[in-house]
């Protein structure tokens, strides 16, 4: 594609590879985590019904109190423990995770580790 270096060619194709074998339903959302450089993004989407059913990022108010900044690990593992909490809140306790086209390291994980400490299955 122009105007694309390799690298956000690989991650495109990264992210097809694990779209093609994740479908999020009513009873076991979807949870897409997006990763950016300074802030972290978590949804449940119902595929099936094609709704986003809950989001949440570390530009809340309930993280921005707790952590000055929003792109690190700590802020991560804090928004896993909080998107855990408000997932239970609606009766949501499986979920099949969606890391997109991120490896598995890092915030990413962080984030996976500290929501299934708090509650969520995947």
């Amino acid at each position: 594609m122009p105007g694309q270096g390799l690298q956000a060619l690989q991650r495109k194709k990264r992210h097809q590879r694990v779209r093609v074998k994740l479908k999020g339903s009513a009873q076991r959302p979807r949870l897409a985590v997006y990763r950016s450089h300074k802030n972290i993004y978590a949804q449940l989407v119902d595929d099936t019904s094609r709704k986003t059913l809950f989001s949440f990022s570390t530009q809340s108010k309930e993280v921005k109190e707790k952590t000055p900044r929003a792109g690190n690990i700590k802020a991560a593992q804090l928004l896993g423990e909080l998107f855990a909490e408000k997932a239970k809140a609606k009766g949501i306790l499986k979920v099949a995770f969606d890391k997109g086209a991120y490896y598995y390291h890092g915030r990413i994980k962080a984030f996976a580790e500290s929501a299934r400490k708090g509650g969520l299955e995947f």
